[in-house]
């Protein structure tokens, strides 16, 4: 590992280490000889173009991609967990009976506050397919919430939610879960550098190294940050595409 850590000096890490990969049946590579971290917890960014290979990363995160050369190292992480735009639930309960269902016993004292923070109190006797773009995408990643997990990958999760709402539940996660790992798939540079603390930046297969690190502004509730730091970050973040 390149920073030298160890298991025993992180309390979570993920590291890909040399992966190479080619989608089945395909000669062209999607990632060659790919190098790099992610160290929780926090609310991180993986953010690059369209097509680069954003979600073929996340979904070896989870394991549900293999078939690639090269170690990917888990440490301290136990649940990760991958929502993703537009993901279906079931039509024929509602809402607030799906929430009830689906969380663990431990957990359900979260759902009012979730369903609160999320604006999602006009929808719980609603059922799923009754819900606007945004509503369904802010019910499901409240649904994984309440789950028992260490990280959870977020691909385009707040996708058709507006930009107000989008920061409140954004914010309400950071405060809410402090210890877990958020791994944000976005195509908005503003939101990315602004609260996220590591941004993954996964460029295309020509530019070396494959990957660069960037650190965002991490904002939490207090202070937001300038719009020169802001623009900075953001600058950082284009020109590393």
């Amino acid at each position: 590992m390149a920073s030298g850590l160890s298991a025993g000096q992180c309390q979570m890490l993920l590291e890909f280490n040399d992966i190479n990969y080619k989608y089945p049946g395909s000669t062209k590579e999607v990632f060659k000889n790919l190098t790099c971290s992610i160290a929780a917890p926090g609310f991180h960014a993986l953010f690059g173009p369209s097509g680069v290979g954003k979600t073929t990363l996340a979904k070896m995160m989870t394991g549900d991609i293999g078939g690639f050369s090269g170690e990917i190292s888990v440490w301290q992480i136990h649940h990760i967990l991958y929502a993703y735009n537009l993901e279906r639930l079931p039509g024929w309960t509602s809402v607030q009976e799906h929430l009830a269902a689906t969380t663990p016993n431990p957990n359900k004292g979260k759902i009012d506050e979730l369903v609160t923070a999320f604006g999602l109190e006009a929808c719980m006797n609603s059922r799923f397919g009754q819900l606007s773009l945004g509503q369904q995408n802010r019910t499901n990643l409240a649904r994984y919430l309440l789950q028992d997990f260490d990280f959870l990958i977020m691909d385009e999760s707040l996708a058709n939610v507006d930009e107000v709402t989008k920061e409140k539940i954004i914010l309400k996660m950071k405060s809410m879960f402090p210890q877990r790992c958020f791994i944000y798939i976005s195509h908005n540079v503003v939101e990315v550098a602004k609260f996220c603390k590591q941004i993954l930046i996964l460029r295309s297969l020509q530019k070396t190294p494959q990957t660069v690190s960037i650190q965002g502004q991490d904002y939490s509730n207090g202070m937001p940050p300038s719009n020169k730091d802001l623009e900075h970050t953001m600058l950082e973040i284009v020109n590393a595409l």
